[in-house]
């Protein structure tokens, strides 16, 4: 993949999005994944079944994934390599969401600034797993700058990654992992046996990309601000905390986030029910308002420029 067809691709992005009109990959591999699912379950209850089966899907998918791309590009490639080029910069943009996670940022924002709570956490239901029925202010705000943070290394540093290293098969492949991880890779009973090799590899694949993530945020704070001190400061908070989190990623992104917005995050989260404690990041500072969403989203944007121009820089080399 050239430099120029990444740019080109972060652009298409940029302007349209993910129309939930257009058909996309990755609901593709959702709808594979939950047939492969109900299929295993008819057949097999046991633990040792349902692990094995989950590894074979989390080695099924991505590798289905990245040939899916390789084939359709090089069949592109037999008509004309212009249409190989645009097959893979279209491949390549299905595996980015920063418009997707501006847009559903934004939705809460307009609705918090509005004073529409009710519609603030509808808007909220749509890209976190928590409850949000019963959330106020503050927690609606908390919770959308979470998913802003781990969403911009998950949803935009990571693809831009994969897509340096592999071109838009691999970034594929990628989306494949994450799929799976956010349907499967849970730690309930129904998945405990069955998503983990999903949740191992989610780890393992974003293990590079959510340490980037959170160089790239606290780069973009520090520059944006013409701040010293600050990119400092934000950057001992990530040092500090980031390992404080349950996920050997999360924490990168979250605390890095918190540091150069100078608020705390994490806390008391509510999953269909169940009450878990996050621990917290950063440091006691301003109270969490509307306007931290919108400094959140600015600064996606920014880390999102930066990682951009990063993955086209080793494309171009």
């Amino acid at each position: 993949m050239t430099a120029s067809a990444l740019l080109l691709a972060c652009l298409l992005d940029t302007l349209v999005g993910d129309p939930r009109w257009l058909p996309h990959p990755v609901r593709l591999m959702g709808q594979c994944a939950a047939w492969y699912e109900r299929t295993v379950r008819r057949v097999t209850q046991g633990p040792a079944g349902l692990r094995m089966a989950g590894l074979a899907l989390v080695i099924g998918l991505p590798i289905g994934a990245w040939a899916a791309g390789w084939g359709l590009i090089r069949l592109a490639w037999l008509v004309h390599p212009l249409a190989a080029t645009g097959a893979e910069i279209l491949l390549a943009y299905t595996t980015l969401a920063a418009r997707d996670l501006a847009d559903h940022g934004a939705s809460v924002l307009r609705a918090l600034n509005a004073g529409r709570l009710d519609r603030a956490r509808a808007a909220l239901s749509h890209i976190v797993g928590r409850d949000t029925e019963a959330l106020p202010e503050g927690e609606i705000v908390r919770a959308t700058v979470e998913t802003i943070a781990e969403s911009t290394a998950d949803g935009v540093v990571a693809p831009l990654f994969y897509l340096a290293l592999g071109g838009a098969p691999l970034a594929l492949a990628f989306k494949a992992i994450s799929t799976l991880d956010s349907m499967v890779g849970h730690r309930d009973e129904r998945y405990r046996d069955f998503g983990w090799g999903s949740a191992r590899l989610d780890d393992a694949a974003n293990w590079i990309p959510a340490r980037l993530a959170a160089c790239l945020l606290v780069l973009a704070g520090g520059l944006m601000q013409f701040s010293a001190d600050l990119l400092a400061r934000a950057w001992s908070i990530v040092m500090r905390d980031a390992s404080k989190h349950e996920s050997p990623n999360s924490g990168w992104p979250e605390s890095a986030m918190a540091g150069v917005l100078h608020v705390q995050l994490g806390g008391w989260n509510v999953y269909e029910g169940m009450v878990i404690k996050r621990p917290s990041l950063g440091n006691p500072g301003q109270a969490l308002q509307a306007d931290h969403i919108r400094q959140a989203l600015v600064l996606m944007v920014a880390a999102s420029v930066l990682a951009t121009a990063l993955a086209a820089w080793v494309r171009f080399a």
